[in-house]
């Protein structure tokens, strides 16, 4: 409980206070305003950005006014996560951490070092496993770990753990016998939107995609509401260091709604979030032509999030062709286009925008065309990742007016295994931030996290230079990865501040600075337009600041 007890800290240190009036100068401000790109100075004033100049200008224009000398350093706007997912990350400090796990020991080594820490709890949760980062079989594939390789070190306290994608969960046998049993799960007809793994004999291994993670995971305890709100408080702690003052939040529900709100009551939401429904259900109704409109500047609800098929680590993307390292599978794709076209239909009719997780080319062709049949480009319909897609459906978005929320580090994580997944021909489509952009498409960048690391510069830098910061020396990127797709600067810059904000429907208050707009803004420690593409590795935030609040570090110079 370390982690969160230091994250705890921080957030004290750099409590919200109320909205201050000052001058920032002799800056390298990066506006992403079209109106004025570059600028020295700005003036902020109860929290709003109200001139945006020269120097001399602003200082002119507003004399009484503390100034803050930035001596060159860079400004950029607030930074803005358009598909994360908040309350993800904070139950990531409620469980065992196995991101970069090398190996099944790896996995069991950490599990016992959190089980020492929580002898109490009855269940023991960990997410961030990928078997595609441990050493290969002797054919060498990758495949799934089974329930016998955590049973030997935990017979008898039920495990459960959530794959780095979310879209797959590996259980011992002690969990599965908490969720009815090895025969009655053996009897569970697997479905077009899930799956188990099983033995030759038919018997669940302990692997389960996508839907079919609920019959152990509907069994695992929840977190009570003090472990919840301590947790957030360590999420968004870190959301502040990394320079995020917006995220758009993925698949809420009533809980997380009313927890953000008290949080927003008591003055202890240091963030902007554009919140986006699980799907339809109870929190859909609840809000169906009842939109949160910015409650205290803190929180948008006005979308819902649908989830089309898989994860194509787990294979579970729906693929138009079969997987060119698994012939017998295509993926899942969870409805048809009918289905869909219904679901468009209801939120369109409740006045919520979709946002709709697409990873495959199947997938993303089936919610395509869904959108065209129910939707109009003032909609702002997204399809979120879309990893994979033919060239032709590519060039939809533009045509639709759908937005491409997509993540550049799951290209980067992808890298050693996406060839291998979808062959020299399809892997053109994939991941194709720049053919979006060519044929007129908006483009929103994030980082899906906790899939991926909540850093919006690890993202910044995959985008531009599209190759892992940690590539081994000498080691060459394969031929087909396709480095025409890379993002220049300016564009990357764009897709995590203004086009983030237009996808979720704030661009008017957030996204650039620009007078009038909340006075969002972050410090770096160097200028991400005119540093190297080595140098942009060691970019940082210096200060956060929101509406005119820093939130992380300090504004004296």
């Amino acid at each position: 409980m370390r982690r969160l007890a230091v994250f705890f800290a921080a957030l004290l240190a750099a409590a919200p206070v109320a909205a201050q009036s000052f001058v920032v100068a002799n800056a390298r401000v990066h506006t992403v305003d079209d109106a004025r790109p570059e600028a020295q100075a700005f003036a902020v004033v109860d929290g709003h950005f109200a001139i945006v100049g020269t120097t001399d200008a602003v200082r002119r224009a507003y004399p009484n006014l503390p100034v803050h000398d930035l001596r060159g350093a860079t400004v950029v706007p607030g930074l803005i996560d358009a598909h994360g997912h908040l309350m993800g990350l904070a139950q990531t400090f409620l469980s065992a951490d196995l991101v970069g796990t090398t190996s099944k020991a790896d996995v069991i080594a950490r599990l016992h070092a959190f089980a020492a820490t929580r002898p109490e709890a009855p269940w023991i949760v960990g997410r961030g496993w990928d078997q595609n980062d441990w050493p290969a079989a002797a054919d060498g594939s990758h495949p799934f770990p089974t329930r016998a390789d955590l049973d030997a070190a935990f017979p008898d306290r039920p495990v459960y753990l959530t794959r780095i994608d979310g879209h797959a969960a590996w259980a011992n046998t002690a969990a599965l016998r908490a969720a009815g049993g090895l025969d009655r799960l053996a009897r569970v007809a697997d479905t077009d939107a899930g799956r188990q793994e099983r033995d030759a004999q038919g018997v669940p291994t302990g692997v389960m995609v996508d839907e079919a993670m609920a019959l152990v995971g509907q069994h695992v305890p929840e977190p009570s509401d003090d472990d919840l709100d301590r947790a957030l408080t360590a999420a968004l702690a870190q959301t502040a260091r990394l320079g995020l003052t917006g995220v758009h939040d993925m698949g809420v529900d009533l809980r997380t709604v009313d927890l953000y709100r008290r949080r927003i009551a008591a003055g202890t939401f240091p963030l902007r979030v554009a919140a986006y429904i699980g799907g339809r259900g109870a929190t859909f109704d609840r809000f169906c032509n009842r939109p949160i409109l910015g409650e205290d500047g803190r929180l948008w609800l006005r979308g819902v999030k649908f989830y089309a098929d898989g994860a194509l680590g787990s294979r579970g993307a729906a693929l138009l062709a079969p997987y060119t390292d698994a012939h017998d599978q295509s993926g899942l794709l969870f409805q048809d286009e009918a289905a869909w076209r219904r679901d468009f239909g209801a939120a369109k009719a409740c006045g919520y925008q979709s946002a709709t997780h697409a990873i495959g080319d199947r997938a993303g062709r089936v919610v395509l065309d869904a959108y065209a049949a129910v939707g109009r480009r003032a909609d702002r319909n997204r399809v979120e990742h879309a990893q994979v897609l033919t060239m032709p459906d590519l060039r939809r978005f533009a045509r639709l007016g759908v937005i491409a929320s997509m993540q550049p580090t799951h290209a980067t994580s992808d890298l050693p295994w996406a060839d291998q997944r979808l062959g020299p021909v399809r892997i053109a489509g994939a991941y194709a931030w720049q053919t979006v952009r060519r044929s007129g498409g908006r483009l929103a960048l994030g980082s899906d996290f906790p899939v991926e690391h909540p850093d919006p510069l690890r993202g910044f830098y995959a985008a531009i230079v599209r190759r892992p910061p940690d590539l081994p020396a000498g080691q060459q990127m394969p031929a087909t990865w396709h480095l025409e797709q890379r993002l220049s600067r300016a564009q990357t810059l764009r897709g995590f501040t203004l086009d983030a904000a237009y996808a979720g429907q704030m661009e008017d208050v957030v996204g650039s600075i620009a007078p009038g707009k909340l006075a969002d803004f972050v410090v770096l420690s160097a200028d991400p337009m005119t540093a190297s593409d080595e140098a942009l590795k060691d970019l940082r935030v210096t200060t956060t600041v929101l509406g005119g609040t820093p939130i992380y570090g300090t504004m004296a110079r």
